[in-house]
């Protein structure tokens, strides 16, 4: 059958500091009964020895009936009598006197050898013995059944799992299988199978003791009763006999276990706190691994001073040296590891650390077991359960499998509030990570394992595991640890969380109580207890109210009606069967409270019932149980109850306990009690009306002070029986005293936001809770609670605290009689991290070699521990044939510089040196090894190596190297340095020289380096023989300005002090400035002074001069290598001393000198203006040597905001000419400034003063703001406008040019303060003077303007300008005589020249090319154009100052198309100009008198000559000898009729004819007759 050992599944698992104070706590509590029982514990003693004697007699002689039966009775009788008091009561009563703290596991010397004995001869009693301490919980109820306390239900304590444990069972036969029991085997550290876990020993003696019972009693080991053959006895006696001897030796084991750690914890019990043997905090695990593979041993111990760790296998030192690459051993901060690499089948072996300084040693043991790979394994021996283990056998998650658990992403210290919501996670990172098996999530909180609950939900999401108070309370503060479990796997990661009271509903009023708990619950009494706050809101606690409420209700009944002070409380009046939560309240002067949590729910029943409940329970939970009592049988009267004592006594009640009477008979019975003043016989019945059913009673309403006596009597349906014997006289009083103050309280730095703060038990203290811390800022008064659940031992982390701040504290006791005065405050401490010994140095190197002694250099530790170092120790140790010797030390006072020689050594001999740098903290661990290096004379010429090589002031471009010369100088002194430098990365042929000639000093900046890119540097140095050795290369620097980075800044003070500062805010708590100059310490203070206050350094100049010229650095040690410098030389010197001297005799510095205006009325105003004025600053006014003051003539006004200084004169008179002067102090700065007024530069300002006087006076009336002037519009106008000012409706404007008034249509309205006068297409004939003039009858103001000439002529450039911008695009026209080339203006004036270009050549204009203007056409006509005219023209406008351009190409199409519509219309002009057509002579109407003659003509022409025909009536008309048609010389044509009649009327048309077209003219004939004649005819007529 798998399954784990015994001592992996049944003991607990968590930090030994919970663990002392989880076991001390639980039998403290029990003191006086476990006093009580020690004589039934010697008895019980006896009767175990008996018992061992006969077993040990039935062993010898045969395992017969008898024998057995004797060992059963005395194993029994020794089981029962034990069963009164848990393991190791005598021993606690022993050193209780020592420790308290350790009551719970530390035994004395003797009982301790009592107890050794009977564990080597009996083991299964002694198993029996610590089942009834441990888990025996029958026994354990028994011992205890006086107690008024419930007990804590042990079933949430942490799971039993052995951390890294490995399991190993031997198969049984079948003849054991009858007794179904299964013998570990198990061993201890120095044996190398793995049994068991160094952070397990506290508990296997305990849970062996529980397994070997459980089995004892379940199977009857110890009691068999054979009936078989004899042959078949002494068979099976042999078997068992084997299993008892195993048992024996494993227990023997244990024991010895428990012996070294209560000897152990007795060596820590020293007075000396500063010193203390060396602990294993973390301990190494076994490894199981295949070959090849690499494994490491990580442990951390702790003591003082520092212990030293040696690494050993199978008890053999590691020799790191002689296994080059084999084993590498590193020590940092107390953090110890051994690696193996490459693991061969050979390292199968038992490797173990051990620690030592000088109050002792300790080891610790680890496996490892490296497997080779022989194939693939049978899947099914994954799931095996029947078969065998070897040590390296199948486990439930595969062969040999080991699982890496880690935390990422963890959560912190946490700080919550009480209400709020908190959550704690972390990320989970198992390798492998098998899909099929899940991790098992724990969380614990003081290492009780916690459930899910309505408080508390746990979530796992298959990579992070979360834990969430829904809503936080004071009892949830603790340290919570998650685990994480895999088979037999386990990791633990733990942090601490806080919960701070919520804001008080009433201001003042205290915290709320916490921890409330039901206590001795019976029928209808209980008791409630709780702790109290650690906030009292400012004014004491009066006391506190107690609350209840029914399970299904939510009505809230308070049980006191006065405030109780002491910290339980009996509730009565309960209902039998039903179920109640409880609640507290604090009360002070200021108000109630908010209550606390309420309790788990409890039960009004007897005990019996309730234990009957829980063991058989006949239905599920309903909140209230009815309970029915039988009919009695027979009325007996009871008889008095017994062991009536008083349980607890305070100011307020009396509780009393009794046993029921053993006569009562078959009915329930009750109880009546009594009181009475002591020495009375007074008796009087407390509880007169109703009986009390549960043999427990709170007495109320007593005397504070008064002496009592109590007796109870039993009643039933029989009547009332005899009183119990009485008690003896109580007090009314508390009887459990408030604790006096805690002591010594000593803080101690743990990080930079928490302290460890310790003290000491205060003395004579009883039924302690715990205690609480609160913390307060050195000077500032005010008090903060660092817990607010009472913490138990005497050790607290307080956390939440600010660095760099001094902190001082205070402890107070609690226990239930209520919180203790504060102890002493503590020295103040500063939070900041603790100190850790500083790392190993590394890089040993050889610096100078002699006959009998060696120099050594090493670089410094990379980790330094968090202050400085101190100084180094070097070991070194002979090597003979490559075997080293043992290490001897070269020096015993410890050495501050990286260089030392070591005197006395063997010539020729080789040597190993090793060294250990060393601070406050101690002496950390070694370097490894050096190389060997053999001790002899050295002769070469040229220099060693320079040593201490290493950069600073590390920028994105450039670094400071630093170096030491070599200690070996050679045959001749050093000439120099060579610098030589590579990126890191590069092959060793990539080393270059930064300088090609040799250095003298010993630094060099460098520059020009590539940002992001990591080098190393050496030095070389050289001699007259050449150049020696490189030093040893740096460590790569990668080059880059790190975010932060600052730079040395120079300053001058008010004083002229010369200073140079630097700021660091990557200052750790132990980081200090060094200055140096020129890279080397200053060791001539004489004229300098150094000031550093926090994070800022200033080094000042007493006085600067030659001597101070120099690079000056700063190095900030303890941070990532914060440095800057700053280079004085002879020019910044002069610059200094300057400023220094400004600063010395100050000025007050000007903005500007002394100056003078005239102001709008024609004053006149001196002022100047300084940079800053104080309040306190004067002015003083001179003229030519005598001060003036403020008076009629001169005002003056000083202006202490904006530094301006200024006197106003009203007028400037000649007696006015000289010299002024302004002289400011301001303190001890002073300044002046003076002005010279005379001559030509007095005369010039008094003129414009009073021209400026007659201005203002014009401006009274309407006046010109901006004279006349002109400009010309876009439509190439011309405006002359003007801007007036102070014009109202009467006033008048006229305009006149040369003197004649300009006659304006419109008036204008002034609306806009412009005057606007508009000259349509100006030309020459609008050349003069114009002139506008205004007037009211406040005055007039004129302005004139002048366009003649000069004003003329540029006025007409920009109308010319104005007009060639007007200028449209050149477009092209052909005409019947060529083509026309020509673009539009707004209009042309003869001062705008035009010319064109053809082909860049000026065009010279003839007949055929000619140019004009035509209205606003610009023109270029090409008369009869031929192909050369083709190309590109240009017409240019010129303007007077710039020539415009506008340009058309005349070529290709475009002039193929323009020719042809030339010929086309040349043609056309042609044929219209040889067309035939009627000049004239016709007039279109001819009126004619009947009768006359008619003659009409007109000329004709065409070519050729046209033919003539005429038409009357639109019908052709000839010649007759009325009508003459004549035509005559191919032109003339004429009409004539001699005697006209009406009938001649009409309209005749005549028609031209020839080639090249037809016209006709129309004249309209009309004949009339005369009056007289038409109406002699119209009477012929009639």
């Amino acid at each position: 059958m798998m399954s784990l050992p015994f001592y992996q599944r049944h003991h607990e698992h968590y930090d030994r500091a919970y663990r002392h104070k989880a076991l001390s706590s639980t039998v403290s509590q029990y003191q006086k009964e476990a006093k009580s029982k020690s004589a039934v514990y010697a008895q019980g003693s006896a009767a175990y020895a008996r018992g061992s004697a006969t077993y040990r007699h039935s062993s010898a002689a045969g395992f017969s009936l008898d024998s057995s039966a004797a060992y059963s009775h005395g194993s029994s009788a020794h089981d029962l009598e034990s069963a009164a008091y848990s393991y190791g009561s005598t021993a606690y009563d022993h050193s209780a006197a020592q420790s308290k703290r350790s009551a719970a596991y530390s035994l004395d010397s003797e009982s301790l050898s009592t107890s050794s004995a009977a564990y080597s001869h009996a083991s299964e009693s002694i198993n029996k013995l610590a089942a009834a301490y441990r888990l025996g919980s029958e026994a354990y109820s028994f011992g205890l059944k006086n107690s008024n306390l419930m007990i804590e239900d042990q079933s949430y304590k942490m799971s039993p799992k052995a951390k890294r444990a490995k399991q190993s069972l031997i198969s049984e036969d079948k003849e054991n299988k009858a007794l179904d029991y299964s013998v570990p085997i198990f061993t201890g550290r120095e044996v190398n199978m793995s049994g068991i876990t160094d952070t397990e020993e506290e508990r296997i003696k305990e849970s062996a003791a529980y397994v070997a019972k459980r089995n004892l009693f379940a199977t009857g080991e110890g009691v068999s009763v054979s009936k078989v053959a004899k042959t078949s006895e002494e068979e099976h006696h042999e078997k068992k006999s084997r299993k008892v001897a195993i048992r024996e030796s494993a227990e023997r084991v244990a024991m010895k276990k428990t012996l070294e750690e209560t000897q152990a914890f007795h060596r820590k019990l020293n007075q000396d706190k500063l010193l203390h043997a060396p602990e294993f905090i973390i301990e190494p695990r076994s490894h199981t691994i295949w070959e090849k593979e690499n494994v490491r041993f990580n442990c951390s111990v702790a003591g003082w001073p520092e212990p030293r760790v040696t690494w050993y296998k199978n008890n053999v030192p590691i020799d790191v040296q002689a296994h080059p690459g084999k084993y590498i051993i590193q020590s940092r901060y107390g953090l110890h590891s051994l690696e193996i690499t490459e693991c061969e089948f050979d390292d199968t072996a038992q490797y173990h650390a051990s620690a030592m300084n000088v109050k002792g040693e300790v080891s610790v043991y680890a496996s490892l077991v490296v497997k080779r790979y022989k194939g693939d394994i049978d899947a099914s021996l994954l799931n095996a359960r029947n078969l065998s283990l070897s040590p390296f056998a199948v486990t439930p998650h595969g062969y040999a499998s080991r699982f890496e658990i880690s935390f990422v992403d963890k959560f912190d210290v946490a700080f919550g509030r009480e209400g709020e919501t908190m959550s704690l996670g972390c990320t989970v990172v198992i390798n492998p990570d098998i899909k099929r098996f899940k991790p098992d999530i724990e969380w614990y909180r003081n290492g009780v394992l916690i459930t899910p609950s309505k408080w508390v939900q746990m979530q796992w999401s298959g990579e992070r595991a979360s834990l969430t108070l829904t809503h936080a309370n004071k009892e949830d503060e603790g340290l919570y640890t998650l685990r994480v479990a895999m088979g037999e796997y386990y990791e633990e990661y733990s942090g601490y969380v806080f919960v701070r009271d919520a804001d008080a509903e009433i201001p003042g009023a205290p915290g709320a109580p916490l921890d409330v708990q039901c206590l001795d619950a019976n029928k209808d009494y209980v008791i409630v207890s709780w702790k109290q706050p650690a906030v009292d809101g400012g004014n004491p606690i009066l006391g506190y109210f107690i609350d209840r409420c029914e399970v299904g209700t939510s009505h809230w009944t308070q049980c006191n009606e006065n405030p109780v002070k002491f910290a339980r409380f009996p509730v009565t009046g309960l209902i039998e069967g039903r179920s109640y939560i409880f609640r507290v309240r604090a009360v002070n002067k200021a108000g109630v409270s908010l209550p606390s949590r309420v309790s788990e729910p409890v039960a009004a029943l007897d005990p019996a019932d309730r234990a009957r409940l829980r063991s058989h329970p006949s239905a599920p939970w309903t909140g209230q149980i009815i309970v029915t009592e039988e009919e009695p049988a027979e009325g007996v009267v009871p008889g008095p109850p017994t062991d009536l004592q008083v349980i607890e006594a305070t100011k307020n009640y009396v509780v009393l306990s009794w046993k029921p009477p053993g006569q009562r008979g078959h009915e329930g019975i009750m109880y009546f009690v009594e009181k009475c003043v002591a020495g009375t016989e007074d008796w009087q019945r407390v509880n007169t009306e109703i009986p009390v059913k549960s043999p427990r009673f709170a007495v109320f309403d007593l005397s504070e002070g008064k002496s009592y006596c109590f007796r109870v009597r039993c009643c039933n349906s029989a009547g009332i029986g005899e009183p119990s014997e009485a008690t003896e006289a109580t007090v009314v009083d508390d009887k459990l005293d408030i604790p006096k103050a805690p002591g010594r309280i000593m803080p101690t730095r743990n990080t930079d936001t928490s302290v460890v703060v310790t003290w000491t038990e205060p003395p004579d203290a009883k039924e302690l809770v715990g205690y609480y811390i609160e913390s307060s800022v050195e000077g500032s008064g005010r008090w903060e609670p660092c817990n607010n659940n009472p913490v138990k031992g005497t050790r607290f982390v307080c956390h939440g605290l600010s660095t760099g701040e001094k902190y001082i504290f205070r402890v107070r006791a609690v226990n239930a009689a209520g919180l203790s005065e504060f102890s002493q405050e503590s020295e103040p401490i500063e939070v900041k991290a603790a100190i850790a010994a500083p790392s190993p140095p590394y890089d040993i190197v050889v610096l100078e070699s002699v006959r009998d002694s060696m120099v050594l250099g090493w670089k410094q530790p990379e980790a330094i521990g968090g202050t400085e170092i101190t100084g180094y120790y070097v070991n070194y140790r002979e090597v003979v044939d490559g075997v080293p010797g043992k290490w001897k030390e070269a020096n015993i006072k410890a050495v501050t510089e990286r260089a030392y020689r070591i005197q006395n050594l063997k010539e020729n001999m080789v040597y190993q040196f090793q060294v250990a740098a060393a601070n406050l903290a101690g002496v950390g661990a070694p370097s490894k090894p050096s190389k060997p290096f053999k001790c002899e004379e050295w002769t070469i010429a040229v220099p060693g190596p320079p040593h201490d090589v290493k950069c600073t002031e590390v920028r994105k471009d450039s670094l400071v190297l630093l170096w030491k010369e070599p200690v070996y100088s050679g045959r001749s002194p050093i000439v120099g340095y060579y610098v030589d430098m590579k990126e890191t990365e590069a092959k060793e042929e990539c080393w270059r020289s930064v300088n090609e000639k040799p250095l003298q000093k010993k630094y060099l900046k460098i520059g020009g380096l590539t940002q992001g890119v990591s080098y190393v540097f050496r030095v070389r140095a050289t001699n007259q023989a050449g150049v020696g050795k490189p030093s040893d290369v740096t460590d790569a620097v990668i080059a880059e300005t790190r975010p932060g980075t600052k730079e040395v800044v120079v300053d001058v003070d008010d004083n002229g002090v010369i200073s140079l500062n630097f700021e660091c805010d990557q200052m750790s708590p132990d980081s200090k400035f060094i200055w140096s100059k020129n890279y080397e310490p200053i060791e001539d203070d004489s004229r300098l002074n150094i000031d550093t206050k926090g994070g800022k350094s200033k080094l000042s100049f007493k006085d600067l001069g030659e001597d101070d010229l120099g690079i000056y650095s700063c190095i900030v040690t303890d941070t990532d290598g914060v440095s800057s410098s700053y280079t004085i030389d002879e020019e910044e010197m002069k610059r200094l001393l300057a400023l220094s001297h400004e600063h010395q005799f100050p000025t007050v510095p000007l903005i500007s000198e002394l100056a003078v205006e005239i102001l709008e009325k024609g004053e006149v105003r001196f002022w100047l203006q300084a940079e800053k004025l104080s309040g306190n600053a004067k002015a003083n006014f001179v003229f030519n040597d005598k001060e003036i003051f403020n008076g009629e003539k001169y005002k003056m006004k000083v202006d202490h905001n904006t530094g301006l200084v200024e006197m106003i004169m009203d007028k400037l008179e000649e007696k006015d000419e000289g010299t002024y002067t302004f002289q400011l102090q301001d303190g001890k700065a002073t300044s002046q400034s003076s002005l010279v007024l005379i001559g030509d530069v007095f005369k010039k300002l008094r003129d414009e003063a009073d021209f400026q006087r007659k201005e203002w006076h014009r401006k009274q009336g309407p006046h010109f703001v901006d004279k006349l002037g002109w400009e010309v519009t876009d439509e190439c106008n011309v405006m002359l406008k003007c801007k007036v000012a102070n014009i109202k409706k009467e006033t008048h404007i006229v305009w006149y040019k040369d003197d004649r008034e300009i006659m304006v249509d419109e008036e204008h309205d002034f609306k806009d303060g412009v005057c606007t006068l508009l000259i349509s297409e100006f030309s020459k004939k609008d050349a003069g003077t114009y002139e506008v003039i205004l007037k009211d009858d406040r005055g007039k103001d004129s302005s004139e303007l002048k366009l003649k000439d000069t004003a003329f002529a540029d006025l007409m450039n920009e109308v010319c300008r104005k007009i060639a911008l007007s200028a449209t695009d050149l477009k092209i026209q052909s005409t019947a005589e060529g083509i026309r080339l020509y673009s539009y203006v707004t209009y042309y004036v003869e001062d705008l020249r035009v010319g064109w270009v053809h082909n860049d050549t000026q065009i010279k204009f003839t007949d055929r090319m000619r140019t004009g203007v035509t209205g606003e056409q610009i023109w270029l006509q090409i008369n009869e154009p031929t192909p050369q005219d083709k190309g590109r023209y240009i017409m240019e406008l010129f303007d007077g100052n710039t020539t415009h351009k506008k340009t058309v190409d005349l070529s290709g199409q475009a002039f193929d198309e323009a020719f042809a519509e030339f010929e086309r219309l040349k043609q056309a002009a042609i044929a219209e100009k040889n067309r035939a057509r009627v000049l004239g002579g016709l007039p279109d109407v001819v009126t004619i008198q009947e009768g006359k003659a008619l003659n009409l003509s007109c000329t004709v022409w065409g070519d050729p000559t046209p033919e003539v025909s005429w038409l009357k009536n639109e019908k052709s008309f000839v010649s007759d000898a009325n009508c003459i048609l004549k035509f005559e010389s191919g032109k003339n044509v004429s009409f004539s009729i001699s005697t006209v009649s009406t009938q001649d009327s009409g309209k005749y048309s005549i028609v031209v004819k020839n080639k090249y077209g037809t016209e006709t003219s129309d004249v309209t004939v009309s004949v009339y007759i005369p009056e007289e004649e038409r109406e002699s005819e119209q009477e012929k007529k009639q």
